[in-house]
């Protein structure tokens, strides 16, 4: 593996997490779990270690201040049993401090005597002091200090940090409790420190292990969650598979039923709902059959008796001019809606195709703007009697796309006549063609009634027209839209619908340059220029 891949897969690792948090469920859940699950075991830890520490602290300031209390009494009860003797020498003075402070090295504290106290010495700092080896006077609180300048002060204790100077032993935490003695006229002040190295270390023990505990239990309830999400979101993910099969036409598929839990009984539910969509779909598919079957047995069964009558509706049509006025009239109508009658034939037997998926195209550039000019030449009279101008917009450049010539000359022909009908008398259908590098696109443009909100979506319904009474020109059989739709689809293209009432309507017709290319955009915009300037739009 090059440095390269690496740097690629660290780089897509954020996004690939970030796509399993938004699509996996058990993902979230058990992140949310163990989450809860810390936030709580820290909670309890924290409180559970607040408490036992407070406990062993007031342990020890009890047992340190019991421990004061026996060195004291011991100190008095040596003094009242030695008083008379030297009177007041400096040697009672050892004699009394070096006992307490030998125990102290023996028991494990320090202590630290200073004095006497009178108005301008007792300090520590001053000379006369005397201390356990290796202890540093300093660990002696000031403000403690202060609290015995005077003589008879009350005994007091406080939390410091034992410091010491001879390099072997780092500091600790600890308590030091002061208070007097009197020997003979003096007052001495002695400082007791009591280090707490072993409650900080069984804290730590402790602290550690309730850190493993809440580890192991954090652990224990993610792989708890994780089983228990398993469990309930497997079939779930079944469901989703099954229903994923089901929708690509695989109307056998089946979840497998096992148990009596709330699941199984969703899974009996998909099962019976499956069982009845797959047979209504069977119902609706052999209902189109027939009604295939019908439109193109229909449509193929009527050829021969309409070639029959047609033939018969010619010669009386040549004949027209030795009848007489009402029957050379009802000729010439004869003739029309047969001619009529034959598209309308036509029309069903290309939905029966489209139905049967038996469609198919004949794929050969073809340049849009020939063909544009060559049906707009074609209904050029029938315009021409309605007063209305037909004009083509086309870009300098060849506007070239693989298609079906016959079918989209065809979808260009609705279009036009569909405008030229539904135009107002003077007034003009524009129809303009543009193409870039992945799409053409044509549109046909009216001035006529337009469409009222919602039509945009019925215009390619079969048979469905925006105003039934409307006198047409071309007399249209109401399939040339939905035709035109279909055509469009078979190329992979769209063919979309604007329009406001008064404001006429547009047509937009957009074909991928080449055959396969999926279509991303259109080189002609759905709303015309006129119509966005007067509605206010951008």
């Amino acid at each position: 593996m090059t440095l390269e891949q690496v740097v690629r897969g660290v780089r897509r690792t954020p996004k690939r997490l970030l796509t399993t948090w938004r699509r996996s469920i058990q993902t979230r859940v058990v992140v949310y779990t163990v989450l809860l699950t810390a936030g709580a075991v820290s909670l309890v830890g924290l409180i559970l270690l607040e408490q036992i520490g407070d406990q062993m602290v007031e342990d020890r300031v009890a047992a340190a201040k019991g421990e004061a209390a026996e060195e004291l009494s011991a100190a008095r009860t040596s003094i009242v049993d030695t008083s008379g003797a030297n009177g007041g020498t400096p040697l009672q003075r050892n004699d009394l401090g070096d006992p307490i402070i030998q125990r102290s090295v023996s028991r494990g504290y320090g202590v630290v005597m200073a004095g006497p106290v009178t108005p301008r010495s007792g300090r520590i700092s001053d000379n006369g002091v005397e201390w356990t080896p290796g202890l540093d006077v300093r660990s002696v609180p000031r403000d403690l200090e202060d609290r015995f300048q005077s003589i008879r002060a009350e005994p007091a204790w406080t939390y410091t940090r034992i410091a010491y100077d001879d390099g072997e032993r780092s500091s600790t935490p600890g308590i030091v409790i002061g208070s007097q003695l009197e020997l003979h006229d003096d007052t001495y002040n002695i400082y007791f420190l009591f280090p707490m190295d072993q409650e900080q270390e069984t804290l730590g023990v402790i602290t550690r292990g309730l850190l493993a505990a809440g580890a192991i239990l954090i652990l224990l309830i993610g792989f708890g969650s994780w089983v228990v999400t398993r469990h309930v979101v497997t079939p779930i993910r079944i469901a989703r598979r099954t229903a994923e099969r089901l929708a690509a036409g695989r109307l056998e598929e089946r979840m497998v039923v096992h148990g009596e839990d709330d699941l199984t009984g969703l899974a009996l539910s998909f099962n019976q709902m499956a069982s009845g969509l797959q047979n209504q779909i069977r119902q609706l598919e052999h209902l189109s059959r027939i009604q295939r079957r019908f439109s193109s047995d229909v449509s193929h069964e009527l050829r021969t008796p309409l070639t029959t009558v047609r033939m018969a509706s010619d010669v009386l049509h040549e004949a027209r001019e030795t009848f007489d006025a009402p029957t050379a009239r009802a000729a010439e109508l004869l003739q029309t809606e047969l001619d009529r009658f034959e598209t309308l034939l036509s029309d069903l037997l290309e939905i029966s195709r489209f139905d049967a998926g038996a469609a198919v195209l004949d794929l050969y550039d073809t340049d849009l703007t020939a063909l544009a000019h060559a049906v707009v030449e074609a209904y050029t009279p029938l315009a021409e009697k309605r007063d209305i101008e037909l004009t083509v917009i086309a870009p300098s450049h060849p506007c070239v796309a693989q298609v079906d010539h016959r079918r989209v000359e065809r979808i260009v022909r609705n279009l036009v006549a569909n405008a030229t009908d539904h135009a107002l008398v003077g007034q003009s259908v524009t129809v303009s063609v543009d193409s870039d590098d992945h799409a053409a696109a044509l549109t046909v443009r009216d001035h006529g009634v337009g469409l009222a909100p919602g039509e945009t979506a019925l215009v390619f319904n079969r048979f469905w027209r925006a105003d039934p009474a409307r006198d047409r020109s071309s007399g249209g059989t109401g399939l040339g839209l939905s035709i035109s739709l279909e055509d469009a689809h078979l190329h992979g293209g769209w063919l979309q619908a604007w329009g406001r009432p008064d404001q006429g309507a547009q047509f937009r017709l957009t074909l991928p340059r080449h055959a396969g290319v999926a279509l991303r955009h259109s080189p002609l915009p759905l709303v015309p220029v006129d119509a966005r300037d007067t509605l206010g739009a951008p």
